[in-house]
């Protein structure tokens, strides 16, 4: 990839209004309970959300395309029927109690981009295309980033076709029955670049005062869902030395997850924020605990290394207790090093723009770290407010969210190579 390109002129910006509207009117589909939203994958709420959607992508005259994960493409075609495609978007898909803004962001100014193109007359070489990733979150359908998985060859579609939600409802029933499975091959498609946009979903740009977060990596992630087993029994009447405790079990591993995560200090993280007991009543002591470790770090040596630690501990914690462990990777990708020309553009289109820019590490795992996979891919980051994210107080402006579309225009648009 050529390291510099034509840009467009740094009095160029989108239309931060029209980006902010399209915002709050896809805000309206799944509000949650709090002011944010429960779109969750393969849901009447999802499809609304990408039927909407879909109607402004044909407003804009692009061709919409979906493949069998049910991700939507949608093209503005280049000059060069023979130019690969510079792929931007993110995800319309949120937690059960999400905000306005995750994934949803990243969607909405990639398409920012191509009103502003089509507003401003700007042809380029290669298409652009708008992309939808299906099941980004996770939420309903573990793993994360599943269809971005999908089309980079981690993930058989057979393996996420079969994935199941809490109520034991497959990706590949849901999917028919919304009537989003696309016919496209899923991974068929070539990418001359791709880019997302997507808020912060940490302090750290908003404590430094920064408008723009210039992503260099992505963390490195493994869920590890464990499943202990001990006996059901009376809480009042079973003796403290004759029970066999998954609760206990339990409670000493989140005490070692902590510990081995602060021992990896600075750069890496751990915790646990799902658990189910069984039968989970008051007064019975649990006959399984299931729970999932996340831990992320952007170093591989630590990440292995935390791993292989909370594993065997946990392992010698139930022996102790008598307790039974299982533990199943349920989710992972590798520590991500993004296309150091690709960061180039996007930390050269913020000073040209003269906004206040850092480079930063995303703490979050994304569509992006499954795309670097097969393409050179980026990423651009705002700030939200106190960092809060995957929470329906979840808060960013208008400004910033305007700055970051003015960026990733302007390094989409390089990318694309303008025609004259």
């Amino acid at each position: 990839m050529a390291a510099s390109l034509a840009a467009p002129g740094e009095n160029l910006r989108v239309n931060g209004d029209r980006l902010w509207d399209s915002l709050m009117d896809m805000a309206k589909v799944g509000p949650g309970i709090a002011g944010g939203n429960n779109r969750q994958t393969l849901t009447d709420a999802d499809a609304e959300g990408r039927a909407l959607f879909k109607s402004w992508c044909d407003a804009a005259g692009m061709t919409m395309g979906v493949d069998k994960m049910g991700t939507m493409f949608a093209t503005r075609p280049g000059t060069d029927p023979d130019a690969l495609p510079v792929y931007i978007g993110s995800h319309l898909d949120t937690q059960p109690t999400g905000g306005k803004y995750d994934g949803v962001l990243g969607v909405l100014a990639a398409l920012e981009v191509v009103r502003t193109m089509n507003d401003l007359g700007i042809q380029t070489k290669h298409p652009v295309v708008v992309t939808n990733w299906a099941n980004e979150e996770g939420a309903r359908f573990a793993p994360a980033m599943l269809a971005s998985g999908v089309f980079a060859g981690v993930h058989s579609l057979d393996y996420a076709y079969g994935r199941k939600d809490p109520e034991g409802k497959t990706y590949g029933d849901e999917l028919k029955r919304i009537g989003w499975l696309g016919e496209e091959e899923v991974g068929a498609r070539k990418m001359h670049a791709y880019f997302e946009y997507h808020i912060e979903q940490g302090p750290i740009l908003e404590a430094e005062e920064k408008q723009i977060g210039v992503v260099t990596h992505c963390q490195g992630l493994w869920w590890l869902e464990f499943t202990l087993t001990g006996k059901e029994a009376h809480t009042g009447s079973t003796p403290m030395n004759m029970r066999v405790n998954a609760g206990l079990a339990m409670s000493r591993i989140f005490e070692m997850v902590q510990a081995v995560s602060m021992g990896e200090q600075p750069g890496a993280v751990g915790g646990v924020g799902q658990v189910f007991f069984s039968p989970n009543s008051r007064n019975v002591l649990p006959g399984t605990v299931t729970f999932t470790v996340d831990i992320r770090t952007p170093s591989q040596e630590k990440l292995d290394r935390m791993r292989a630690k909370i594993e065997a501990e946990a392992a010698a914690i139930c022996e102790a207790l008598g307790v039974g462990c299982s533990v199943e990777a349920v989710g992972h990708f590798d520590p991500v090093t993004f296309d150091p020309v690709l960061v180039g553009r996007v930390r050269s289109a913020a000073e040209k723009l003269g906004y206040s820019h850092m480079n930063i590490i995303s703490g979050a795992g994304h569509d992006a770290c499954w795309t670097a996979k097969v393409a050179p891919t980026t990423m651009i980051m705002c700030p939200c407010v106190d960092g809060l994210s995957h929470n329906e107080a979840e808060e960013i402006s208008k400004e910033w969210a305007s700055a970051g579309c003015d960026v990733l225009f302007h390094a989409v648009v390089e990318t694309a190579e303008i025609v004259e």
